[in-house]
């Protein structure tokens, strides 16, 4: 838990002021909001860091999006900006197109709608008339786990929210004065119509103690964690890439 919340939400904005001021100082902050705590704190901080005036929030349904209200919702209390744009017809097309050549695998239709997502974000920033910098919205608990589409949700130009927990976004979330409704969502990941801790196999409470203290508690879930950090650890290292002056050395 956060020891002082409102200390590290300062902190935060401090951060955000400080990354916009040398990265783009006319630049707006462009935030996909989903309507979970995640999308809506970035951008709640984003708004005390540089205004609502320079905080741009882009919705983006695939088709019909249930919850589509909350995310309407979080862009009317922040007072920001906003454009909806839906992505079901480009993902349609490259699955139409890929099925020509290949069978879909069930993970290729899953991640797609992301990592159009994330196109669909830098389309808006670079479309601004001060230019944009997409925010990554991700978290600690899922990053540790890599609970996020490579190249989609896990991109992004800065990431506020990437040393801090589930359980400690939520403290923010209510620090900064957001509806308690959408801070105390469950999640989902807005892909395959089911929670996040379905898809995951264990609960976030369980994760976050395993993060903070080596052990979830349960032996079977441990393993489950771990084996997950690991073989998900591609999509937090940097690329790697060949260099010939190793090759060089004797």
């Amino acid at each position: 838990m956060l020891s002082d919340p409102k200390q590290t939400k300062d902190e935060i904005v401090q951060w955000v002021r400080d990354y916009f001021n040398m990265n783009g100082p006319k630049c707006d902050a462009v935030v996909g909001i989903s309507g979970g705590k995640d999308s809506s704190v970035v951008a709640a901080l984003c708004v005390e860091a540089l205004g609502k005036e320079r905080v741009v929030g882009v919705l983006m349904p695939c088709g019909e999006q249930a919850d589509i209200e909350d995310s309407k919702r979080v862009v009317e209390h922040l007072g920001i900006r906003s454009y909806q744009v839906n992505i079901q017809s480009p993902v349609d097309s490259i699955l139409f197109r890929v099925r020509i050549k290949m069978e879909v695998s069930e993970q290729t239709k899953t991640n797609l709608p992301a990592r159009i997502r994330m196109t669909t974000l830098y389309a808006i920033a670079q479309s601004l008339p001060n230019g944009g910098r997409v925010a990554n919205t991700c978290n600690r608990s899922e990053d540790f786990v890599g609970y996020s589409t490579k190249f989609g949700d896990s991109a992004g130009d800065f990431s506020p929210l990437a040393n801090l927990m589930v359980h400690e976004v939520i403290q923010l979330g209510h620090t900064l004065g957001l509806p308690a409704e959408l801070v105390n969502k469950v999640p989902s990941d807005g892909l395959c119509g089911k929670t996040d801790e379905d898809n995951l196999g264990f609960s976030y409470d369980d994760l976050d103690r395993y993060i903070l203290t080596g052990t979830s508690g349960n032996e079977a879930t441990d393993t489950q964690i771990a084996t997950l950090h690991t073989h998900n650890l591609h999509k937090r290292n940097p690329m790697p890439s060949f260099d010939p002056l190793l090759r060089m050395q004797p």
